[in-house]
């Protein structure tokens, strides 16, 4: 496999298993980065732009990251609540008035970014077409009766997250969630990051597709428990409605779909600046720049949310926003937080290390978290920080 980019000295076991991916995990076209301390030691691609293509993944390819963008969507209201712009003990209606609506007077901010809003679900799916207009999404979400009572259980809002989290910071700032992140995260980091793509960038960004389920390698198959493929196979589980909140699925290579700003599950990305941008969370980044003071740090990865999830049918951990190291997501250790997307690509970032990593890929699997491409990268540089003095 021909692997592009840089390895800094003790990091050689992440390019191992990022060689490893494409030869018996089914990776088609990926890259890794890692951070560590603030400084860049990992920085690799390799494979195809495009899953179904032959142009070489350049220096500057991105991709759909689906729900990892959810993690930098949800710095978002930290950072305003570091500013002292918002308060995650007030209502969602103090901020957005239509939002109080069949029996949401209570549903605080920090409910939609732990998932205990009770809104994973819509009575009535968005189509694509709505789910991209920028208005449909919050007048749905708005309007609708939570699943159960906010604050008391947590259940992953797959989809609605986009329009809840998008719709509270535009109340806030009066400017889109996408504009937000590219004025006040992106440029000041200098991330090939965008919720909403422009048109100049299109070219960059390969095509997605599915991948077929490699051999078992290393203990690394993971076999989802029989009441989750009870959820998955019920049209009328809460599972399918939360994923099908938007229906029929939309066209993830579609440049309408990528042009939406659509945090749940249409950011863009490259693993660079995914990883930079974690590690801007926990401390400097090598030109001096910081997202997250301690305070927010501390938010960031403090549990709000944990044990059976209502949607994934499995126990997660979430703190404001970031899945939490667990069994359904597993990191590099205790104080890890992040988010993985469907399919594949994960960004986290684990402050005891001073670790931040960022993979992306083109080839989609079936799992919503813990993909063993992902797992193996982790795998290697926690092998990598062992056999350092």
């Amino acid at each position: 496999m021909d692997v592009q980019g840089t390895v800094a000295a003790g990091f050689e076991p992440v390019r191992d298993a990022f060689v490893r991916n494409f030869q018996v995990r089914g990776d088609r076209g990926a890259a890794v980065a890692v951070y560590r301390h603030g400084r860049k030691v990992v920085d690799l691609w390799g494979g195809t732009r495009d899953v179904d293509g032959t142009v070489p993944w350049a220096l500057d390819t991105a991709q759909v990251v689906r729900s990892a963008g959810k993690g930098v969507a949800a710095a978002v209201p930290l950072l305003l609540h570091q500013r002292g712009q918002i308060d995650l003990d007030a209502p969602v209606g103090t901020y957005w008035p239509e939002f109080k609506a069949a029996g949401k007077e209570r549903v605080l901010v920090r409910h939609l970014l732990s998932h205990r809003a009770g809104l994973a679900a819509l009575d009535r799916p968005l189509t694509p077409a709505e789910a991209c207009d920028g208005v449909s999404g919050a007048r749905a979400v708005a309007a609708q009766a939570p699943e159960w009572e906010p604050g008391r259980d947590h259940g992953y809002h797959a989809q609605t997250y986009s329009f809840l989290i998008a719709e509270l910071v535009r109340r806030v700032t009066g400017r889109t969630i996408g504009r937000w992140i590219a004025e006040e995260i992106a440029r000041p980091l200098g991330l090939d990051f965008w919720i909403g793509l422009p048109q100049e960038e299109s070219h960059r960004v390969g095509r997605l597709g599915p991948v077929e389920e490699p051999p078992a390698d290393g203990g690394l198959k993971l076999r989802p428990k029989r009441a989750v493929s009870e959820a998955w196979a019920d049209p009328g589980s809460l599972t399918r409605r939360a994923f099908g909140a938007i229906d029929p699925l939309p066209d993830e290579n579609d440049p309408a779909y990528r042009a939406a700003e659509l945090p749940a599950s249409g950011a863009i990305s490259t693993a660079r600046a995914l990883a930079r941008c974690y590690a801007a969370m926990i401390g400097q980044v090598d030109d001096g720049v910081r997202l997250f003071a301690p305070a927010t740090l501390t938010l960031a990865r403090t549990e709000e949310s944990s044990g059976p999830d209502r949607v994934l049918v499995v126990n997660t951990r979430f703190g404001l926003g970031f899945m939490l190291h667990g069994s359904a997501s597993p990191l590099l250790g205790p104080g890890s937080f992040g988010h993985p997307g469907r399919g594949g690509s994960l960004g986290f970032a684990d402050p005891e290390s001073g670790i931040a990593l960022g993979y992306v890929t083109n080839g989609l699997r079936k799992g919503v978290t813990a993909d063993p491409r992902a797992l193996a990268l982790v795998a290697g540089v926690r092998a990598a920080l062992a056999a350092r003095p």
